[in-house]
């Protein structure tokens, strides 16, 4: 993910004043100076990171810190509260109008950002939390951007709008309305086109859609990838347009992050969501406290949650927390369990969010391709070895390892891994099952292994 460089730097500044019984201000001051550094490192504005070193430092050299019993945390959580703070505070919502009331969204952005993709990825969200949404085609330019849009709407169940063989952005934005409106759609996206670069006639067409369209919300998509180009690019759209929020998109890539750290210190508008990758689900709303935790190396544990209770079934969940506790965990089990962890996104992702867990898989290449390797392992075994591995012999194994194409040495590391899971599950029973979990979620749990 992005923030992996910034995020190693930052925690061994706080391991070094960790370290320290009492702080003086010349230590404050030093450490200070390695967090700028880190953080212009990141791409992140130089105004932006001026402004929060000056905030943290005032507030860290106060003397109810350095003379308190913690100084070195006390520093620690005030950087986190001002990261808070420069990201915007809040988790900001997309505006929606009441009930059946029709709220239109234009989506923004260059060529290449990742727009049409993330205007299928919002109207799918939208579409599960009830909303009946509409897409637009309105990218006239770009022959596959309609296509494109195409596929992805009828992957997410959503219809798309477009009128063929007309090059006019406005009336085919005008005449979706209509559509929307006679097909009583509350959500209408409208998917406009994107240049390489800002130019005004890009600018002068979306003006236009503007007025004669009633858009509610206007959200710039921005590529993380571009680094500090990214703010600069959601600075001249707000000043000529005008954007109510923006999408950041590939921040699972290897980039420095400093679009997410500057982007409303800048402009003033808030980050509604971030994209994680290309899958159509890959679009967590933005939250600032979640995020600076990220960055800070402590983790993101409710979003953790929230992707477990998105993707597990409450039944699934229940079934599989009593067969844990009656030591009934098979390898039909840890099929589904697997599937379950694709669906969050995969092992790397997961890992990431659990506090700590960041750093000490820094440098460890975590292959999802090993899921379906063992799952290949797991088909090759017959329905009762699956319901029973106790039964899987040295003979089984080798039939087993032949039948999947793999070393019989795949076989028993897959085995021995899965009679450690059993117990590591039985041991810890008592924390994903009950009627309430330790989170106090009714029978949820992430994964087993």
């Amino acid at each position: 993910m992005a923030f992996e460089n910034l995020s190693d730097r930052l925690q061994n500044v706080f391991q070094n004043l960790r370290g320290k019984g009492r702080l003086t201000e010349a230590d404050v001051k030093e450490a200070m100076k390695e967090v700028k550094r880190a953080l212009l490192e990141a791409d992140v504005n130089f105004r932006v990171v001026k402004d929060f070193v000056k905030k943290v430092t005032d507030r860290a050299i106060g003397q109810d810190v350095l003379n308190g019993l913690n100084p070195g945390h006390m520093v620690i959580k005030i950087v986190n509260e001002e990261m808070i703070e420069l990201m915007g505070s809040e988790t900001t919502e997309l505006k929606m109008k009441p009930g059946a009331d029709m709220t239109v969204v234009m989506m923004a952005g260059l060529q290449g950002a990742g727009k049409t993709t993330s205007a299928a990825k919002l109207a799918g969200q939208f579409k599960r939390k009830g909303k009946r949404p509409l897409l637009i085609a309105c990218d006239v330019y770009r022959p596959a951007a309609i296509k494109q849009l195409q596929v992805n709407g009828e992957k997410q169940g959503v219809p798309v709008f477009t009128i063929e063989g007309n090059q006019n952005p406005v009336e085919i934005a005008q005449a979706g309305i209509e559509y929307a409106r006679v097909n009583k759609n509350n959500l209408v996206i409208i998917d406009t086109a994107g240049r390489l670069h800002i130019d005004d006639r890009m600018m002068t067409e979306l003006i236009e859609i503007k007025d004669h369209v009633d858009v509610t919300q206007t959200v710039l998509v921005v590529d993380a990838m571009t680094g500090q180009d990214a703010v600069n690019v959601a600075k001249d759209f707000n000043e000529r347009v005008g954007i109510d929020g923006v999408i950041i998109t590939k921040m699972d890539g290897d980039t420095r992050g400093g679009a997410a750290l500057s982007v409303k210190a800048v402009t003033g508008k808030p980050i509604l969501y971030i994209g994680m990758g290309e899958k159509l689900e890959d679009l967590q709303q933005f939250h600032p406290d979640r995020m600076a935790s990220r960055i800070l190396g402590m983790g993101d544990v409710l979003t953790l949650i929230e992707k477990a209770e998105a993707s597990i079934d409450e039944k699934t969940a229940m079934d599989m927390a009593g067969k844990m506790r009656r030591a009934e965990f098979n390898f039909n089990d840890y099929l589904e369990q697997m599937e379950q962890v694709k669906k969050m996104g995969g092992m790397a992702d997961i890992l990431n969010m659990i506090p700590g867990m960041s750093k000490q898989l820094r440098g460890v290449e975590i292959d999802d391709g090993m899921l379906d390797k063992t799952a290949n392992i797991i088909y090759s075994m017959t329905k009762e070895e699956r319901e029973n591995p106790k039964i899987i012999n040295p003979s089984r194994k080798r039939r087993i390892a032949n039948g999947a194409g793999v070393p019989i040495a795949e076989v028993n590391k897959l085995c021995k891994n899965f009679e450690e899971s059993q117990k590591m599950m039985k041991q810890m029973s008592g924390m994903f099952g009950g009627k309430k979990g330790r989170r106090g979620r009714k029978g949820k749990f992430p994964f087993p292994f």
